[in-house]
């Protein structure tokens, strides 16, 4: 195995999918749940997570050329359904536990877009586009699941800040989280917009 491609990678993907960025937003989502539920949607997003990366790695060229989509559509999209969870978030729609599955937050947003989102995608490709031969491939395999571990670790173990925060300071997390998803959203369509103008226009 080669430690040095390891190392790129955990380090990448590591500083994309972001852990404790990633923890607001979990918590905002996980909040009103049990702790049970909430180990459950961790072990659940990061499994998927997981499985969209490894699609993705493999086949996410020939998957999206078979489908004629370009990686700034697939980034757009993330983008516009990132914006419906913040709105959610904003408008205090996702504290009624009731009203929300745990499988349901685990697989969307949690899972993806957020943890298996555009810029893991194209960064996984990339890597394995670049890579040269069994070791490689075996070198990106091993830093994406520890990627992934990291991830669960955080998820994981996050509940004693719920018990630290209370109703009251999880209602205020909900609402900060939403604003820095909305961000997030927003920049990936801008992002998307910009990729899309420049290469048309290098078309024309």
């Amino acid at each position: 195995m080669d430690a040095k491609l390891f190392g790129e990678v955990f380090v990448t993907l590591l500083v994309i999918v972001d852990p404790p960025g990633m923890m607001p937003i979990f918590l905002a989502l996980t909040g009103p749940l049990s702790a049970r539920e909430r180990h459950r949607a961790a072990w659940q997003a990061v499994a998927l997570a997981l499985g969209v990366i490894v699609v993705f790695a493999v086949a996410g060229q020939t998957l999206l050329a078979y489908l004629h989509v370009d990686l700034p559509a697939l980034q757009a999209a993330g983008g516009l359904l990132l914006i419906l969870v913040a709105l959610e978030l904003l408008t205090g729609k996702t504290d009624d536990p009731t009203k929300q599955a745990t499988s349901n937050i685990a697989l969307v947003p949690l899972g993806t877009p957020l943890l298996a989102g555009p810029g893991a995608i194209v960064a996984t490709m990339l890597f394995v586009q670049q890579s040269g031969g069994p070791a490689d491939y075996v070198s990106i395999a091993a830093a994406i699941v520890a990627v992934m571990l990291t991830v669960w670790v955080v998820l994981r173990f996050s509940g004693g800040i719920v018990k630290v925060l209370r109703p009251g300071g999880i209602e205020v997390l909900t609402r900060i989280a939403g604003l820095l998803l909305a961000a997030i959203a927003v920049q990936l369509i801008a992002d998307a917009v910009a990729a899309f103008v420049t290469q048309y226009s290098s078309l024309a």
